[in-house]
Parts: C-alpha cells; sequence; structure tokens
C-alpha cells in the first residue's frame, strides 16, 4: 500500500487529522496511537543522520562507518557524562541526543512538536510535512509486543544466549532477521521528556525509512501531512500562539535565546 499523502493548511486542520473519528471502546477517549516526525520539505525521504552523514546525492554514502563512530563516542564521551551508561544501547540513545549520527530515527508522540520541527527548518522553494507512524501496525508485522519497547527490551528480544548490543546489530551478528521497532528511550535529559521524543530502529542501513516499509507492505503505516509554504508562516505563528516553540522545547538558556532571535526577527 502506497504512502497516504494529505494536505492541511492550519493546525486545526492538522490535529482534526489525527484525531480519531470515534472513541476507543475500551476507554472511551479519542487519543491517537500513532508517532510524528516534521520535515522541512516534504519532497525528503525519511532518512536518519546516519543516512545523511556524507551527503544525500546519494545517501547512505558512510553507512560503513556506522561501528566506528560509535566505537569512538564510547571512547571519548565518558568523561562528560554525569552518570555511567546502563549499557551501550544508552549510550547510542545519548549519542543521538547528542547530534551524532546513528541509525535511530526520531520520532515524536505529538503532532505539534513535530510541526514545529518541519515549521522551523523551513526554507523557500518547497511545502513542509508531518509524517505518521502507526508503529503498532509495524510491530504487528514484525512480530513484537504492542508496547512501545524500551532500550532492555531489545536484548530478551534478540540477545538469545549472548547479550545483543548495538556493535552487534551494526556486524550483522544478530543473523538475517530482518526488522524495524520502535524503542521509548529513557529520559536522559529534560528535552527527551519535553518533546515527548521517541525512535525507530531499523535493521536496513541501506535505504530510506519510507522506502524500508514499502518494500515490507508497510507503506499503509505512513501518512504524509503536507502543508503547502504558502501556509507554513502562519502555522508556524499558530504554533507560537498555543506555546509550542524553542523555549518549551529546549528548556536551556539555548532555547531561550533561539526562541526570542526567531520570534523578533
Amino acid at each position: 500500500m502506497a504512502v497516504a499523502t494529505i494536505t492541511v493548511s492550519t493546525l486545526g486542520q492538522l490535529v482534526d487529522q489525527v484525531t480519531p473519528a470515534a472513541p476507543d471502546p475500551a476507554t472511551g477517549r479519542r487519543r491517537d496511537t500513532g508517532v510524528y516526525r516534521g520535515a522541512a520539505d516534504a519532497r525528503w525521504p525519511l532518512l536518519t543522520s546516519l543516512d545523511r552523514l556524507g551527503g544525500v546525492n546519494p545517501p547512505h554514502a558512510k553507512a560503513g562507518l556506522e561501528e566506528h563512530i560509535l566505537r569512538n563516542f564510547i571512547r571519548y564521551s565518558r568523561p562528560h557524562l554525569p552518570t555511567g551508561a546502563a549499557n551501550e544501547w544508552e549510550l547510542l540513545v545519548q549519542a543521538q541526543h547528542h547530534g551524532l549520527p546513528t541509525r535511530l530515527l526520531d520520532w515524536t508522540y505529538s503532532p505539534l512538536v513535530a510541526a514545529h520541527f518541519a515549521t522551523l527548518a523551513h526554507q523557500p522553494g518547497g511545502d513542509a510535512a508531518v509524517w505518521r507512524l502507526d508503529w503498532q501496525q509495524l510491530h504487528r508485522r514484525f512480530g513484537f509486543p504492542p508496547l512501545a519497547l524500551l532500550i532492555e527490551d531489545l536484548e530478551s528480544l534478540f540477545g538469545g544466549d549472548k547479550p545483543f548490543t548495538p556493535l552487534e546489530l551494526f556486524q550483522g551478528s544478530h543473523g538475517s532477521e530482518v526488522f524495524a521497532c520502535m524503542i521509548q528511550p529513557p529520559s536522559l535529559g529534560d528535552r527527551i521528556a519535553v518533546q515527548s521524543a521517541t525512535f525507530t530502529i531499523c535493521s536496513d542501513k541501506r535505504q530510506s525509512f519510507d522506502a524500508f516499509l514499502e518494500q515490507h507492505g508497510l507503506g499503509g503505516a505512513l501518512t504524509r501531512f503536507v502543508i503547502p509554504e504558502a501556509d507554513v508562516p502562519r502555522l508556524r505563528d499558530q504554533l507560537d500562539l498555543v506555546g509550542v516553540d524553542e523555549r518549551r522545547l529546549f528548556p536551556d538558556l539555548d532555547g531561550v535565546a533561539d526562541q526570542l532571535r526567531r520570534y523578533y526577527s
């Protein structure tokens, strides 16, 4: 099934689109179970920071350096970590959080947070977008529990007789198993918590995440909400009206300065 594309011109339209049409029979609530990712350009595929390392024409050019990058992060990061990481998966999340290229793809439970990032980085010449992923459909396809996995769950799901670490995944030591899943990171910093952040991880690092999903019959798990270029400024102003901005999502002095710089520019 192909990826559905829906045009939204206002924040209200986006919220209406992601609100379930009927209440859940068990809870009586209208709560969406998707996760979201903002894209400054609606034409971009879903590329991780590792995919983009070395450029995107073509992407994936430096995917083979993944193990070396993490090993060096482990080597040099220790003096800067307030406490020791629980395991290498937690170090991988720390690395992603601080901008290291990894195969993790950032998502958020909030469509408003995703819209913030889509509009914040938007450049003239194209539409912006908010992607929605039905992660429960993803888990059903690959036989995972209908829960957001903790990083500790990865070892029990894949480890078998020996520990399952990021380096084991990078080296293909877990075998030829193809998978993708969503993992819920620990709140290692305020940003992860306030941005309602989560990640997907995929066994394939040689194609975009949307291409991987379509290859495995999961194109229908994605929806792309396109924000026309002409409507991006209005939607950005609406986000400011409801308090979705740098100061709230980056709760430090950098966030305060970034919000004021943009607001008064």
